[in-house]
């Protein structure tokens, strides 16, 4: 496991990704519309003004004034609050509050394709980036077929490489919208 996910500039955000599996998915959820970083701070920032970020908790939980209160986590607030409190909601209900039994119980590639894809806010392309996050940092086997060939966030091993992939995918958005 590594010590840090260096997908937001502070340091002490990168280490919850690393060590808080829900965190982690926090992160992914609501990574749209915002920067990466912007994304992957969000889960420290939530857990400061939520008091936990236990999904039994947030659960049951109005999430949108932690959401809200400025700097807001997200651009869209209200949207995103009602997202994390789902999320919350199938982690408790359906894995027991451990956000790691999504990926430690999966019983291969397929069955780890669907668990992510049932997530509030998980479609294709972040059941590809999270999954190149699990077997390129965490080593999950189940999640090695599942992770696309060009770079992901789980090639980011340092602040120097996020820069690197940030870059890439710029040009890659550029190109794409010359053809």
């Amino acid at each position: 496991m590594p010590d840090a996910l260096w997908f937001t500039d502070d340091p002490e955000a990168c280490k919850l990704l690393a060590h808080d599996p829900f965190a982690l998915l926090v992160g992914f959820a609501i990574d749209q519309q915002v920067t990466v970083q912007k994304a992957f701070a969000g889960p420290l920032v939530l857990q400061e003004r939520a008091g936990t970020l236990d999904p039994r908790e947030l659960a049951g939980l109005d999430l949108t004034e932690a959401f809200a209160t400025k700097p807001a986590i997200h651009r869209f607030p209200g949207a995103m609050a009602t997202r994390v409190r789902e999320l919350a909601a199938v982690v408790s209900d359906e894995y027991g509050g451990d956000a790691s039994r999504i990926w430690r119980e999966a019983a291969d590639s397929a069955d780890l394709k669907r668990r992510i894809g049932a997530l509030p806010g998980f479609g294709e392309m972040k059941v590809k980036s999270l999954s190149a996050v699990l077997a390129k940092q965490f080593g999950v086997a189940a999640a090695a077929e599942l992770a696309p060939a060009h770079p992901t966030l789980g090639d980011v091993t340092s602040p120097e490489e996020l820069d690197r992939y940030q870059q890439w995918k710029r040009e890659y958005k550029k190109a794409s919208k010359g053809s």
